[in-house]
């Protein structure tokens, strides 16, 4: 496995693989079982696995999110050097935005709703940063988990806008044996408030409709942003010891 820092270098390896099928998965770091099941499936699908670490500071409206965000960079290259990948690239923010973040992929209708509504620009700045290492990467095949649905579909209509030559991969979420979704922001979490978190699975999936699950979820403790249906989905987005988490489940109907 080999790490890249700069992308001169990184640039200078993909001229060398140019050739070979490339599966890319784009992480912010502080890797848990969800991105590991991303990096199995591209692993069994591509010749050539390459992961990206990088905390992307434009995603943050709050500078003390991004502070607190876990950076976990040695562990996350032993995790990914025994999945078999081949290539991480680690740019830093200087890197990514040599000029600062004045370049921007803004939709001329923004979705204001979810966390587009919560957390203004954020999708704005997921495809900014998707695109520019989507441009880098050059992947056959990227893998996205459904845990950020809402951002899946950003991406996925990016691709469709600008014709990128790129498939992306939904990929099922991957949950804790409580139900909890596995989240770098869990580890935030106390052992008392990582159980009490897994009241967001229960009731999306247990309450007949989107009011009745915000109430139970307050009910349990939770500060809730919001809890929606779209795409015959039910989303939720809460905080609880300062850590804010979301999930979403399929509707039956």
């Amino acid at each position: 496995m080999q790490i890249w820092t700069s992308i001169d270098s990184w640039r200078e390896r993909r001229r060398r693989i140019a050739a070979r099928g490339v599966g890319f998965v784009p992480t912010m770091g502080a890797l848990h079982r969800g991105h590991m099941a991303l990096v199995e499936r591209s692993r069994a699908e591509n010749e050539i696995v390459a992961v990206s670490i990088f905390v992307n500071p434009a995603q943050f409206n709050d500078p003390k999110d991004l502070e607190r965000y876990p950076v976990t960079l040695e562990r996350d290259v032993e995790l990914l050097r025994g999945a078999r990948v081949d290539d991480v690239f680690a740019p830093t923010a200087g890197e990514m935005y040599p000029h600062g973040y004045r370049l921007r992929v803004e939709a001329t209708s923004p979705e204001q709703k979810m966390e587009e509504a919560h957390r203004p620009g954020s999708l704005q700045a997921v495809r900014t940063a998707v695109l520019k290492l989507f441009y880098l990467v050059r992947p056959h095949r990227a893998y996205f988990g459904e845990k950020d649905y809402q951002q899946l579909r950003a991406i996925q209509e990016m691709v469709d806008e600008f014709f990128i030559p790129t498939v992306v991969v939904p990929c099922p979420t991957v949950r804790e044996p409580s139900g909890l979704a596995e989240s770098s922001r869990n580890a935030l979490l106390s052992h008392s408030a990582r159980i009490q978190a897994a009241a967001i699975f229960r009731c999306l999936t247990e309450a007949p409709d989107a009011a009745i699950a915000r109430a139970a979820l307050e009910a349990d403790g939770l500060a809730v942003d919001y809890v929606e249906e779209h795409w015959n989905r039910r989303f939720a987005a809460a905080t609880l010891e300062g850590v804010r988490l979301i999930d979403n489940v399929p509707l039956e109907r």
